[in-house]
């Protein structure tokens, strides 16, 4: 059998599999054996080996770590702290207080590192509060939906860590770079929403009191303690003071700090934390051992290899293999959550990438863009989920509400496509190339 006919046997047989309702993990490894029975009598051997390999990884054990923190911090009042410490800031910015709903996002990612925790949450307080004052709730549902996912962008991102395990990139450096992109698309909704503002004056509630600098000083000063444990556990990474899983190691002290010192941590949220985050890091980790196993079965194959060399042999330039991968993704996407999406193609992707001449960090930041862009593509946009369980509204209605943040996402993957040095100037500046 050759290459080409071994390959679509695979991919084949892993959408048959996914389609049948099996567990992305299962899948993998399922595809995985197949693909190694082709090649190796006993695949047995590789598959208890790539079990082992990615799961006894000193780096993957941030994993866990910046998951239980996040879900620590999930169970503290830290939204009703974003809302207030924020609000006072953005009174003056046309379309007011809907710029919130981006700046606590981003804020609240930081410590999430998580989607859907994070539009969970910031919408929990902002919607109620937006629709008391009477804001147009197309916006504020649709800006939430698209600010979510910022939880993905900056770190400590899950899934960034999942994406420099897999692609074998270092977690601090990909952290680093996820700073200006994440700056860069808060930037984008921002804009949007002000341009929004100016265009439909009328659909805008009477603008708030004025408030002086000392006021709203008082305001925020319920942010210090969050936004002191972010400084902490990304300032320790950057300046070399700890690795990526002893930052997170302080992050979970530091938040079960945070949380005892404001009420919201009793012995029930302590074990809810811990069994959400077991739950979350063990499907994860299943994941990426079942994709270990297929990435050693692939590379035993020669299909990766092959597929770099026949991009190479096309002469396709660089930024038409972007865009023919930037759909790909995008239609994964719109079936499967980031994390599957990452372990599934890694393994083919990367050669195909390395061929091309891209920067792997680069790459990462890139994809987790795409990825964003899959939270809100319907019909499996999860955070889609999220706004209808929050609102009781129609997935095609949120999602049409937002589209014009979705068109801000395809925005900043061009920008960073033309301008990579959004992405390798800050790692490159503080860790050297």
């Amino acid at each position: 059998m050759g290459l080409l006919e071994t390959a679509l046997l695979l991919l084949g047989l892993l959408v048959l599999m996914l389609g049948a309702g099996l567990w992305v993990a299962l899948a993998l490894t399922g595809a995985g054996w197949v693909a190694m029975s082709l090649v190796h009598p006993q695949p047995g051997l590789f598959l208890a080996t790539a079990f082992w390999e990615s799961s006894a990884s000193w780096t993957l054990a941030a994993l866990p770590m910046f998951i239980w923190m996040g879900e620590i911090l999930f169970r503290t009042r830290l939204s009703n702290e974003l809302f207030g410490g924020i609000a006072p800031w953005v009174r003056r910015l046309p379309g007011r207080l809907l710029h919130v709903n981006i700046f606590a996002c981003g804020l609240f990612g930081c410590v999430s590192g998580s989607s859907a925790a994070t539009c969970a949450t910031v919408s929990k307080i902002a919607l109620p509060e937006l629709q008391k004052r009477g804001y147009d709730q197309r916006v504020a549902i649709g800006s939430l939906a698209t600010a979510g996912t910022l939880g993905l962008l900056f770190p400590p991102s899950i899934i960034m860590v999942v994406y420099a395990v897999a692609a074998e990139v270092s977690i601090v450096r990909i952290f680093i770079a996820g700073f200006l992109p994440g700056f860069l698309v808060v930037a984008l909704f921002s804009l949007y929403i002000m341009i929004w503002a100016k265009l439909t004056p009328g659909r805008q509630p009477p603008a708030d009191p004025r408030m002086g600098f000392l006021a709203k000083l008082r305001e925020s000063a319920q942010l210090i303690p969050c936004v002191l444990l972010i400084l902490a556990v990304i300032g320790s990474m950057l300046f070399g003071i700890a690795t990526a899983t002893e930052a997170a190691a302080c992050g979970v002290l530091g938040s079960l700090v945070l949380a005892a010192a404001t009420g919201g941590l009793s012995w029930r949220s302590f074990i809810e934390s811990l069994a959400g985050a077991t739950r979350l890091s063990c499907m994860i980790m299943f994941i990426i051992a079942g994709a270990a196993f297929l990435t050693k079965a692939m590379a035993l194959t020669g299909i990766p290899a092959a597929l770099a060399e026949a991009v190479s042999a096309a002469g396709l330039g660089p930024y038409a293999i972007i865009a023919i991968l930037a759909l790909v993704y995008i239609l994964l996407g719109t079936s499967l959550d980031g994390v599957s999406m990452i372990v599934l193609t890694t393994s083919v992707v990367v050669p195909m990438v390395q061929q091309a001449g891209f920067d792997l960090v680069w790459f990462g930041i890139f994809i987790i863009l795409l990825v964003e862009i899959g939270q809100v593509t319907p019909p499996v946009g999860f955070n889609l989920f999220v706004m209808q369980s929050m609102t009781g509204r129609e997935q095609t209605e949120i999602a049409l509400a937002a589209l014009p943040f979705f068109l801000m996402l395809l925005v900043a993957v061009v920008l960073i496509t033309l301008f990579p040095a959004i992405v390798t100037f800050l790692p490159d500046l503080v860790l050297g190339r």
